[in-house]
């Protein structure tokens, strides 16, 4: 049967071939592991949907079409199991009785007679390793490798040169001082997007900063209980999705998205994560995040990046978001301009949290303290719109307990 590259969705054309976890020639088992396929959205598995020996036709680092051959699976192959069963019990019929050959031939079980017929191997060139030099399957095979190894030539420059999925070759210059290397599939599809919310809208960016600290004392106090009982961690992304919503139903604008000459108001909140992987960025989407817990938040996020840390997020998982935030403040960024995840009207920056010396009731005091920056497209958004719903992020971030208490 053969080996194909699926329909990934309506969006994905081509797929670059990652790696192969399987040799050519090797035995596969159903649902195995074949091979990697890296598209400029996701990476995928293929797996074996069959038994049998497998054959490669496309070389990692070769670009596939939808519907393309990767290679095929003989299904009419028998399993080295098997072989090796028919070779023990051969010899066990043929201990006393081996089957002879003529000439200077050593004694040989049939099996190993018979491997050796398919493959075209002289048994007086095979030296027998077992009892008084029988020649086993074993033998056989070691001779046809040793011969593959002195007649085949060199591959192909094409399968040698293969770019390897996460880090394509690279080829340094004569003099050793600069180094080229192919941009990925999704490293392009990123530069092509962030080029295009550049060219395609009217992005600005407004900030304002939070005050960190009854945050910080609500998941000092509650995250041993909060753990022991649903079984992840109180985060601080709770805290900013649940903010987020509030925000976004007071302000249903940044909600909403262009299309065409349309606004469209989007009466749900799939609220986009960022998350930083190999590969690049990711936004895997965290759907209908006004009706969820906080513990069902925090498992939904812990979901989605074990998926994309073991090549398993589905594009499904990427896409129709409404809103974006992204936290650079785990690199330690302390301020930035993050940018529009099209067709998304806004997209939430967190950063590092500092402790600073802030006045408070005519006193100054030193508090954790995090900068905001919300990116928002001024086609769709006014500048008072952005400002007030940042207000409002701050706000609720600044008195959590109101979230906690539904108040």
């Amino acid at each position: 049967m053969k080996i194909t590259v699926p329909e990934i969705g309506e969006s994905v054309f081509e797929a670059v071939v990652g790696k192969w976890h399987k040799k050519d020639g090797d035995f596969v088992r159903k649902d195995e592991v074949l091979l990697e396929l890296e598209t400029d959205k996701i990476n995928l598995e293929i797996q074996a949907e069959a038994e049998g020996s497998l054959a490669i036709s496309a070389q990692e680092g070769e670009t596939v079409k939808v519907g393309g051959t990767l290679g095929s699976i003989d299904e009419k192959a028998s399993s080295p199991a098997d072989a090796d069963q028919e070779s023990s019990e051969d010899d066990e019929e043929e201990d006393e009785k081996p089957t002879k050959t003529e000439g200077k031939t050593p004694a040989v079980n049939p099996a190993a007679a018979k491997m050796a017929r398919e493959k075209g191997i002289d048994l007086d060139s095979v030296s027998g390793s077992g009892r008084d030099g029988r020649i086993t399957v074993d033998d056989v095979l070691r001779t046809s490798d040793e011969g593959e190894k002195e007649q085949t030539p060199a591959p192909p420059a094409k399968k040698t040169a293969a770019a390897p999925l996460k880090k394509p070759a690279a080829e340094p210059d004569e003099s050793g001082r600069t180094t080229r290397q192919r941009m990925s599939p999704i490293r392009k599809k990123i530069a092509e997007r962030l080029v295009a919310v550049r060219q395609q809208t009217a992005m600005l960016t407004t900030f304002n900063e939070a005050d960190m600290s009854r945050i910080a004392a609500l998941r000092q106090q509650h995250k041993e209980a909060f753990r022991e009982k649903h079984g992840v961690s109180l985060g601080l992304m709770s805290f900013f999705v649940k903010a987020c919503v509030e925000a976004l139903k007071a302000f249903p604008d940044v909600n909403a998205r262009i299309d065409g000459e349309d606004i469209v108001y989007q009466n749900f909140y799939d609220i986009g994560i960022a998350v930083g992987s190999e590969r690049g960025l990711i936004v895997p989407v965290l759907r209908d995040a006004d009706q969820l817990s906080f513990a069902g938040i925090e498992e939904g996020i812990q979901e989605l990046v074990d998926r994309i840390q073991n090549n398993r997020i589905t594009l499904d998982e990427l896409e129709g978001g409404t809103f974006t935030i992204s936290n650079g403040g785990i690199y330690g960024s302390m301020l930035s301009t993050p940018i529009l995840n099209p067709p998304q009207s806004g997209v939430l920056g967190m950063h590092a949290i500092e402790e600073r010396a802030v006045v408070r009731e005519g006193e100054i005091v030193i508090r954790p303290i995090m900068y905001l920056a919300l990116s928002y497209d001024h086609r769709i958004i006014d500048g008072r719109q952005a400002v007030q719903f940042l207000r409002k992020i701050k706000e609720v971030l600044e008195a959590p307990e109101e979230l906690l208490f539904a108040l």
